[in-house]
Parts: structure tokens; C-alpha cells; sequence
């Protein structure tokens, strides 16, 4: 903030914009979109991870395994997302903490249900109430990054097993006729080659994640819609920056910041796949074959 901007009363203009823009609340602003491409950039591994641990699960051999990855991915993909978005930062929190009080305080007495409340002891909270609040800002953070892999990771474990199965059988027939060992298929033939199939479902799953990440002001995270709102509504004589009611133009420039991020992805996406189809026995493959030609 500028140095003439200790009162706002007393600017207009120019001024008065320039120190509007850089007061602490927008620049918490400016770094919530920072917290959206973290958020972005660590959900779609880790959901990649669970949807890729599910397809492996469901084309397993071993019945109980092959239950549990049909289960996951038919579980997650059945309910709404906000309520399992809901659902699991909340349980997962209840979960940890109950964990932590059988192991802190294996004398307490009362219990830990009382009616409509989840009471544990002070040492078991997660985090704890003396804990700095950007501790609190990170745990809430965290919960909210494994509900969303958790979510996109069934979806990418559907996408992953159709493409699993989409691979030409005679590959994997091949690779038995050299004497590959089952497990050794599957790494050298089969995962290379499933991903020009995987990533067109993929690359729609990365946009609807882009567009599902302001569901972090449902969990608590103060993202860029939760900043977009508070900044936007009218302000009165309390605040030191009144103004009249602005969220149509905050929230048209979290637009212009979807739709820039949603066209960076598609130019991105399709450099990948024009590499990923070079030498395939696919739609694309075929294509650069004849182009080349």
C-alpha cells in the first residue's frame, strides 16, 4: 500500500483506485488465485494416482480387489459431488481426530458422541486450537485437495480401465509369444500405449476439475469466488474503502481468468496428444502417417 493511502476519505481518482487495489484484502485476493493452481496442480496427480490404483483394482484377478475397484469408482461416480465434497473433508477430520484421542487421552471417560457434538480431548484436536493460522488455512487445504482426488480419481479410474480395455488384444498376445511375464506386459505394452486412449476422456476431466475448483468456498478455503463476493458487495461508511456494488465486474474477471486458464489447457492437451499419437494405430496416428507421406 502507498504511503498516501493511510486515509481513503480523503483520495479520489487515480489514487484513491490505485490504493483500493493494493489494500490487504486484495492482495489476499491476488493470492487466492495462486491457492486455485496449487490446488490444480496437486489434485490432478494425486487424483491420476487413485484413478489408475482403481483401474488396476478392477481388471485385477483377485476377486476382493476387483470388488473394491468396482465399488470405488460406482460409489464416487453415483453421488453428487457436493455431497461427497462435503462428506469427506468432514469425516476425514472426525476420523483423524478420533484417532489421535484414543491414542492422547486412553483415560477419558466421557463420550465422544455427546448428542449432535464431536468432542474430544484439547490434545487430539487437528489442528490444535494454539496451533498458528496458517496451520488451520493448510489442514483445511489438505482435506479439501483428498476430497477432490478422491472424487476425480473414481472418474479417472473409469476412464483409465475403458482404455485399458481398448488396447488391441493381439499387443498383449504378442508380448506373451516373446515370453513376457503378465506383469511385464502391462508395464511395457499395455500402460505405455493405453494413454493416447485415456486422454481424450482425460482432457475432459481436466476441464471439469478447472471448473469444479470453486467448490473450495463450499469447504471453507477463501478462493477466489469467496474473495470476488466479499470484495465485490456494496460497501458502507464502516469500511475504508466504500464503493457501490461491484461483483459483476469481479466476478466477469474470474470469467476472463476460467475461460484464459480453460484455452491455455486446450493448446497444452492437444500438443499432447498429437506426441502421444505419433506411431499408434489410431485415428490420429493414421493422420500424421498420411501427412508425412
Amino acid at each position: 500500500m502507498f504511503s498516501y493511502c493511510s486515509d481513503p476519505s480523503s483520495l479520489e481518482g487515480f489514487s484513491w483506485l490505485a490504493c483500493y487495489l493494493t489494500n490487504g484484502k486484495h492482495m489476499a485476493f491476488y493470492g487466492s488465485f495462486g491457492v486455485v493452481m496449487v490446488l490444480l496442480l496437486i489434485t490432478a496427480p494425486a487424483a491420476l494416482a487413485f484413478g489408475f490404483g482403481g483401474a488396476i483394482a478392477a481388471r485385477s484377478a483377485f476377486l476382493p480387489l476387483r470388488w473394491f475397484g468396482k465399488a470405488y469408482t460406482s460409489m464416487v461416480r453415483g453421488i453428487p459431488d457436493i455431497a461427497f465434497f462435503l462428506f469427506v473433508p468432514f469425516a476425514l477430520d472426525q476420523g483423524i481426530e478420533w484417532l489421535r484421542h484414543k491414542a492422547k487421552c486412553p483415560d477419558w471417560e466421557e463420550p465422544i458422541r455427546q448428542g449432535s457434538d464431536f468432542v474430544v480431548c484439547s490434545v487430539a484436536k487437528m489442528p490444535l486450537s494454539s496451533s498458528p493460522q496458517w496451520v488451520h488455512e493448510t489442514y483445511g487445504f489438505f482435506l479439501a485437495v483428498l476430497a477432490f482426488a478422491i472424487v476425480f480419481g473414481a472418474f479417472a479410474a473409469n476412464v483409465l480401465f475403458g482404455a485399458m480395455k481398448a488396447v488391441p488384444r493381439a499387443q498383449m498376445e504378442t508380448a506373451e509369444a516373446y515370453g513376457m511375464t503378465d506383469r511385464q506386459a502391462f508395464w511395457r505394452i499395455l500402460v505405455p500405449q493405453m494413454w493416447v486412449y485415456a486422454l481424450p476422456g482425460l482432457s475432459n476431466l481436466w476441464m471439469i476439475l478447472i471448473k469444479a475448483t470453486p467448490l473450495l468456498f463450499l469447504l471453507g478455503v477463501e478462493d477466489i469466488v469467496y474473495w470476488a463476493r466479499e470484495l465485490g458487495g456494496a460497501k458502507t461508511s464502516i469500511f475504508a474503502y466504500p464503493h457501490p456494488d461491484w461483483r459483476l465486474y469481479y466476478f466477469l474477471g474470474l470469467l476472463v481468468f476460467y475461460l484464459g486458464l480453460t484455452k491455455l489447457s486446450e493448446m497444452v492437451l492437444s500438443r499432447l496428444t498429437y506426441r502421444l499419437s505419433h506411431g499408434q494405430a489410431t485415428m490420429a496416428g493414421d493422420a500424421q502417417r498420411k501427412a508425412a507421406a
